[in-house]
């Protein structure tokens, strides 16, 4: 028991010597700092003074340092053994240096590791071949599992696609079968009710019930259509679509008429089929009599062309091309100021020449053509009317050979000046064959 008691006490005074030593340098610090800044500056050797302060400062550390590690280690230790006072100083300070040893060692040691993020203890030049040794086996592993799935779905995939298909194949022949029993359950009824006599008109009602039904089917298709393109497209949309059924209309109604006539000969005449008004029939009429009342025998014909947009033409006669074209631009109730397409063509009995004109200020549109002389193609320019024909003109003139009197420069727009014929006439035969 005395024992222990001295061990506390002289770690208590240890403990006091330590904190009057501390407090000793802090009151020793601050009277050098006051003197520094007050300026008054003791005359001590400073080699001496500096190097007796390191030295105690050193001393006073290395034992505050052994003290408490003794502490430390007397505490975990648990000392309960009564022993001799100096072999216990001896050996606390021993176990207490081993101790402290062990720590700087340990965290050293967790500090490389944790830096370096090395685990395991081995040289660094072996981890780093046996890391890039490693890496390379794993990559190589993965490419092959890698390869391995891919095959593996590719014959699942081959087989999939196999089986789909004989199942596809399958479906086809029984659909197959069952139309034909359905075709041949048919024709079987079909001949019952020849026999029976009463089973046509049941028949027949059959067939009405479902034409009526693909005809309202049809008639709802339409109205369903209709109110979608009136709320999205407006009334332009309409009207377009009004002019694309006219127009399928009328070829309807002309093949039908043609094949009447073709089946029934010069014996019964086909039946005309009555086509709804076209909208710019209106403006038509109006043209056509403008142009009668300041012109006379100028038009050889006058329809709408409901193969395209139902636009109003006007089929001029040729003499009287030039002077119909100035009315059209400078009369104030048509006033066509826009020539947006000027072409010509070959029908082989005859040239055609064919205008699009337009105007702004009516914003209605006119469709002009003229029939010229096949053999010498000429026809008056109408560069001086719209600026615009005159490069259309000059490619009619390229690959037509039509001639457009008082053209500011008549010459080829396409090929060279020396090329020999014109390639859009039916009658062309190319000079060198090769080209």
């Amino acid at each position: 028991m005395s024992d222990e008691k001295s061990l506390e006490q002289q770690k208590r005074e240890a403990a006091q010597k330590a904190k009057e030593e501390a407090l000793k340098k802090l009151a020793e610090r601050k009277t050098q700092e006051a003197q520094n800044e007050a300026g008054e500056i003791t005359e001590v050797p400073a080699e001496k003074t500096k190097e007796e302060l390191k030295r105690e400062a050193a001393e006073k550390a290395k034992a505050a340092a052994q003290r408490k590690l003794a502490e430390k280690a007397a505490e975990e230790a648990g000392e309960t053994a009564e022993t001799g006072p100096e072999k216990t100083k001896e050996e606390l300070k021993r176990e207490a240096a081993e101790k402290a040893k062990a720590a700087a060692q340990r965290k050293l040691a967790e500090k490389a590791a944790g830096e370096a993020g090395e685990t395991a203890e081995t040289a660094p030049e072996k981890t780093k071949e046996e890391l890039k040794k490693e890496a390379a086996e794993k990559a190589k592993a993965a490419a092959l599992k890698k390869l391995a799935e891919k095959k593996a779905q590719e014959e699942g995939t081959t087989e999939d696609s196999s089986s789909d298909d004989a199942d596809l194949a399958k479906q086809k022949a029984i659909a197959v079968a069952k139309a034909k029993a359905a075709a041949a359950a048919k024709a079987k009824a079909a001949a019952l009710a020849k026999q029976n006599g009463d089973a046509p008109n049941e028949m027949d009602d059959e067939e009405k019930a479902k034409a009526k039904a693909i005809a309202a089917a049809k008639a709802k298709a339409a109205a369903a259509a209709k109110a979608k393109a009136a709320s999205s497209g407006g009334a332009s949309s309409d009207e377009e679509k009004a002019k694309a059924i006219a127009a399928a209309k009328a070829k309807a109604a002309a093949a039908a008429a043609a094949k009447a006539k073709a089946a029934n000969g010069d014996a019964a005449p086909a039946e005309e089929v009555s086509l709804a008004p076209s909208p710019n029939q209106p403006f038509l009429d109006k043209y056509v009599k403008v142009i009668q009342e300041h012109l006379s025998d100028v038009l050889e014909e006058s329809y709408i062309n409901r193969l395209s947009k139902d636009v109003p033409t006007l089929v001029v006669k040729r003499d009287m091309y030039l002077k119909v074209a100035e009315f059209l631009k400078y009369n104030e109730q048509l006033a066509f100021d826009y020539l947006s397409e000027l072409h010509g063509t070959d029908f082989v009995t005859h040239m055609e020449i064919y205008l699009h004109l337009y105007s702004y200020k009516n914003k209605q549109s006119v469709a002009v053509k003229v029939k010229i002389d096949r053999d010498e193609p000429v026809i008056d320019s109408l560069v001086p009317l719209w600026e615009g024909s005159n490069w259309p003109e000059r490619e009619a003139y390229d690959l037509l050979g039509i001639k457009f009197t008082n053209h500011p420069n008549m010459t080829r727009i396409m090929l060279p000046e020396d090329w020999v014929g014109h390639p859009l006439r039916k009658d062309y035969e190319p000079y060198d064959v090769e080209v």
